[in-house]
């Protein structure tokens, strides 16, 4: 009997073929969605976006042609949503505020202001600017913090490797521990230990952080987390000037692209990234609505210095408060700089001494009983 072959006819076989396609599509525009345009690319499109708008084209105009001319999948995907949310009748700071993450709402805010004002224009440099000075003295710090980084790093390795595979090999000449000095058996028990459980040291390790990040993403283990960097001798003097610095100059852009101070202080407690200003500014915020004026709330108080207050004071003052702020940001700025280089100044001696600390103790402890061992060559 012979067997009936079904084929699928060429119209089939295209449908068929569309559909995969449709659905590679869907994946690959679902996967560009959940990227990040980095800081050098928000800049750029903030600045070229100011020069379309100085120009006199239309907002939909100037997405056009910024988008005919990108050829990065993530921004192409942003502009293409962006212009979708214009058609249907948005503002662009409503369009910014759809990419949930991507564009924050202190930028979202001075856009929307700069719209209400007429002067979006100087609201976009006002912003490229602003993104610029954040992200830089944020990567100065991540490259201050690099090479101590890499150092523990590369001495915890070296432990490890000493512990699990030198020290067992140098002390297998040794016999038995008992006649040892204290100090080799210390070290041989070390050695142990390590051999025997350096897997449940990793995994306490990844254990804890793992812990640690879960215990971050509530809201009282997110606010003491954040209270414990307050306390860190070396490193808080830094973060403290970072936060100051970014407080000062998106609450500078703010008021002076006309927002009110109520709002502008609600929007800058998000930025700050630790939520014990967070929670400090908001309660500014409360203050400010009860009538009470910014320096007089932060007067006295540990988390703002009193330079910073009084220079508050004279902008509440002289009615140049986003001048003066703005002229805080700049400071802080230096001043980061400068807790660069003291950090770095100050780490470098600890850390030398700490590993000169390690080897020598290593060292001690293997040549000692050879030490013994050829004394008692020389006397016998």
């Amino acid at each position: 009997m012979e067997e009936l072959i079904i084929q699928d006819t060429p119209t089939e076989v295209a449908a068929q073929d569309k559909k995969i396609s449709l659905s590679l599509e869907s994946v690959d525009a679902w996967l560009t969605s959940k990227q990040k345009i980095n800081t050098k690319q928000k800049v750029i499109f903030f600045r070229l976006l100011a020069t379309m708008v100085n120009a006199g084209l239309p907002m939909l105009k100037s997405l056009s042609i910024l988008q005919k001319q990108e050829t990065n999948q993530v921004l192409l995907h942003i502009y293409t949503k962006i212009i979708e949310q214009i058609k249907w009748g948005k503002n662009l700071s409503n369009a910014l505020r759809w990419f949930n993450g991507m564009f924050t709402d202190a930028e979202a805010s001075i856009i929307e202001s700069g719209e209400k004002t007429g002067r979006l224009n100087t609201s976009l440099l006002q912003l490229a600017d602003q993104v610029e000075k954040v992200a830089s003295i944020t990567n100065k710090i991540k490259g201050a913090l690099i090479y101590p980084a890499a150092i523990v790093i590369v001495m915890c390795l070296s432990i490890g490797v000493l512990m699990t595979l030198v020290v067992p090999k140098l002390v297998e000449m040794f016999g038995d521990k008992s006649k040892l000095p204290s100090m080799t058996q210390l070290l041989m028990n070390m050695s142990d230990f390590f051999v025997g459980y350096w897997w449940a040291m990793l995994l306490g390790f990844f254990g804890i952080v793992v812990a640690i990040s879960f215990w971050k993403k509530t809201e009282s283990g997110r606010y003491k987390f954040d209270g414990i960097l307050i306390m860190l001798p070396i490193f808080w003097p830094l973060l403290k000037k970072v936060i100051l610095s970014k407080f000062a100059r998106v609450l500078s852009n703010l008021i002076s692209s006309g927002i009110s101070i109520v709002e502008s202080l609600r929007i800058v407690s998000d930025v700050v990234d630790n939520d014990v200003y967070r929670q400090r500014i908001l309660v500014l915020r409360e203050d400010v609505k009860r009538g009470i004026k910014i320096g007089e709330s932060l007067e006295d108080d540990r988390l703002f210095p009193e330079m910073l207050v009084q220079m508050i004071k004279v902008g509440e003052e002289t009615a140049k408060l986003d001048s003066i702020i703005l002229k805080i940001a700049d400071f802080y700025d230096e001043e980061v700089e400068t807790s660069i280089n003291a950090i770095n100044k100050s780490l470098e001696p600890i850390i030398i001494v700490v590993m000169a600390t390690v080897v020598g103790f290593i060292a001690v402890g293997i040549m000692q009983p050879i030490m013994n061992l050829s004394e008692t060559i020389e006397n016998s």
